[in-house]
């Protein structure tokens, strides 16, 4: 696995863990915005554009980012957030080792499995595979994601780049992925965030997860959709990390 970083390695680490189809760029701002205060660590995720190997599980990739963490960072880190995919990646994480970060943010994390849509990617991406490398179809996907316009760039370079094994792979162990019974034992300070737009599963998967994790605090962003909170609202994300800082402190998202 690939790695981004930013700050100094005296400081307290942060992973950040980007959504499926994205890359490190995903926190790329956010990561700017925290470099001062924090060891701010973006893993490319297996089977992504600037990856070392291609994507075989969920599970794989949190081994792999716990055995980082075990050489690399003394056992433990401050915190790791994830998204979508890489929310599943976090809550897998969280299910092996509970105690590998102080905090956890979980961010649009499908926690239960979607039969019908599993069995929908091959066929789908047997048809639209070849669309991908055409910048009109790119510009169609990416407005349907809804980021900022400066990330077109970079989205439509990395896109290009994963092969339709990977994306079939990875899509397909987001959308079979079920939440650990084992995650009960974490023992870190979870938030999990869901846009108040998000699908129903999203918003159902936010439920399940607060409710396997009690002590966890459930975030509604009002008027937000998937993936907002981390890719366009940057200093707002930064703002709530800092925040755990401060004692007694509540984050506030705008």
């Amino acid at each position: 696995m690939q790695y981004k970083e930013y700050g100094s390695p005296e400081l307290p680490a942060i992973l950040l863990l980007h959504g499926g189809g994205l890359s490190w760029w995903n926190y790329r701002e956010t990561a700017a915005l925290l470099q001062g205060g924090f060891r701010v660590i973006l893993p490319v995720l297996d089977g992504h554009a600037g990856s070392d190997r291609h994507f075989t599980s969920i599970e794989s990739n949190a081994q792999e980012i716990i055995a980082f963490i075990r050489t690399k960072l003394h056992g433990r880190v401050f915190l790791i957030g994830g998204l979508s995919l890489g929310g599943q990646v976090l809550l897998e994480m969280l299910s092996q080792q509970g105690d590998i970060c102080r905090h956890a943010f979980i961010e649009s994390a499908m926690a239960v499995p979607s039969a019908l849509t599993n069995a929908l990617i091959g066929p789908a991406f047997g048809c639209s595979y070849p669309l991908i490398r055409q910048k009109w179809f790119a510009k169609l996907q990416f407005k349907q994601l809804r980021m900022k316009a400066e990330l077109f760039e970079d989205y439509y370079r990395d896109t290009c780049r994963i092969t339709k094994a990977d994306l079939t792979a990875f899509l397909k162990a987001n959308t079979a992925y079920r939440i650990k019974e084992e995650i009960r034992a974490c023992t870190a300070d979870v938030s999990i965030y869901y846009g108040q737009k998000e699908t129903a599963g999203i918003r159902k998967s936010a439920r399940i997860i607060h409710e396997m994790l009690p002590a966890s605090s459930l975030i509604e962003l009002p008027g937000m959709y998937h993936g907002d909170f981390s890719v366009n609202h940057a200093a707002d994300y930064a703002r709530a990390v800092r925040s755990l800082n401060e004692p007694g402190a509540v984050s506030e998202i705008c």
